[in-house]
């Protein structure tokens, strides 16, 4: 041995990555970065991460990771912590984002639900509502998708890094089958697709596997989904209640397809009396 002494780094910026209500799945998309996980913890000092590592470093923390709804009062009290601990928050994946598929309570009774699902509900304390982080906290960007891409999370983390805003595209998922050459799902196989109003983001996974977008990554900028309601409702033979169905799911909570979906509701009743 030489002897010498290799000094710490003790400046490099803290990250953080909290968990709310969710599925770890998009806590996993950083993991999955493998090669990259690397280079991402030589520019940072991963300070919280519990899917992660045991070790944790005290706040504040320079950038702050997501995941997950404020879904519980607990959540709802800690959420303002972590806001409180971070520089930067960013709200990742669905959930996060939108509420999530948890947000389908939203429309229904949650004691029923409650009732129905457990034997002793009465010890649940849950919120009545599933609802975005951005409905508690101001959150400083947010990353769609269930789970998030890979590449748009190491997008944000750099950008963050570098100072300057992050690229990252509020166009359809249609651009990225034009891009990749894929036939439209929606216009030779007549399947109803959402990728007309659905923000870019999975790289076409579902139409490169022909099947139909069902809106994972949530409404893309000034979606027309009225446009598109009309199309698969009169050439397609979908009814109103299959539009509001193919509307709530990941991002249902979500503006503009929770108020696109409340009308195709309101119009099912109309049919129903």
């Amino acid at each position: 041995m030489s002897g010498i002494t290799i000094p710490v780094q003790t400046d490099k910026p803290k990250l953080a990555v909290y968990k709310f209500s969710s599925c770890d799945g998009c806590q996993l998309t950083l993991l999955n970065l493998e090669d990259e996980l690397l280079d991402i913890a030589n520019a940072v000092e991963i300070a919280l991460f519990l899917e992660a590592r045991r070790r944790v470093l005290p706040p504040p923390y320079d950038i702050g990771l997501i995941e997950g709804s404020i879904s519980t009062p607990e959540e709802e009290e800690r959420v303002h912590q972590v806001r409180r601990e971070c520089k930067y928050l960013i709200a990742i994946g669905a959930c996060a984002t939108s509420g999530g598929i948890q947000s389908l309570r939203n429309w229904a009774d949650v004691k029923e639900y409650a009732n129905l699902v457990y034997p002793s509900p009465e010890y649940l304390k849950t919120l009545e509502a599933s609802t975005p982080v951005a409905a508690h906290v101001f959150v400083d960007f947010e990353l769609r998708g269930c789970p998030i891409s890979g590449d748009q999370l190491l997008e944000v983390i750099t950008a963050l890094l570098a100072g300057r805003k992050p690229n990252i595209p509020s166009y359809s998922v249609c651009m990225e089958c034009k891009r990749r050459g894929l036939p439209c799902v929606l216009v030779s196989k007549g399947e109803p697709c959402l990728g007309p109003i659905t923000q870019a983001g999975c790289g076409a996974l579902c139409p490169g596997c022909s099947r139909a977008c069902y809106g994972c990554f949530g409404p893309m900028d000034q979606p027309n989904i009225k446009s598109l309601g009309g199309k698969l409702t009169g050439e397609l033979g979908q009814t109103n209640r299959d539009m509001k169905r193919m509307l709530r799911t990941f991002n249902g909570y979500l503006e503009p397809f929770k108020q696109a979906s409340d009308e195709y509701e309101r119009l099912e009743q109309q049919e129903n009396q």
